[in-house]
């Protein structure tokens, strides 16, 4: 849990101010699709090294296809970046937890009922804060819900 940590929140914000301090990004919402692109590499990379090195298929495989189906939400949006498409990297990561929280409910065969309508409800929360913040569109926060949750339910047919 340890490595997960520094790969997912520690380095990354060690690198957004790198990022920052070299000019590359103006701000923690990344608006421009030119500086996204530097940020998505790097989470590529990190989501990489973590299900080499730490999460393998071998010792917990739910986490290895959570992580996996995030690298691969990772490339699609940097391929619709090359298109000149924004997705909402916020809606992905909500979808992308509420897939996986239902997977694991199916998987494992307990109730999380609660956890999922609580999340379903935060998918909305979180489209309305970008929405009303201008931040997206409907379309762009359509692309980020179905580009964070097609790839785990695609993925949750390997281990469930």
């Amino acid at each position: 849990m340890i490595q997960i940590l520094i790969i997912t929140i520690f380095i990354p914000i060690s690198f957004y101010y790198l990022l920052r301090t070299l000019g590359k990004v103006d701000s923690m919402m990344v608006s421009e699709l030119s500086q996204r692109k530097i940020p998505l590499i790097i989470q590529a990379v990190l989501i990489v090294t973590l299900i080499q090195k730490s999460i393998t298929i071998d010792r917990v495989p739910e986490l290895f296809f959570f992580f996996f189906g995030g690298l691969i939400s990772t490339l699609l949006t940097l391929i619709f970046l090359f298109g000149k498409i924004k997705a909402s990297i916020h809606m992905i990561g909500i979808s992308s937890l509420t897939a996986f929280v239902v997977g694991l409910s199916l998987h494992n065969q307990v109730n999380f009922i609660y956890y999922i309508a609580f999340l379903i409800l935060m998918n909305g929360v979180i489209a309305s804060s970008r929405l009303a913040m201008k931040a997206h569109t409907n379309i762009e926060l359509g692309i980020g819900f179905l580009v964070g949750l097609i790839p785990q339910v695609a993925l949750g047919f390997f281990w469930l």
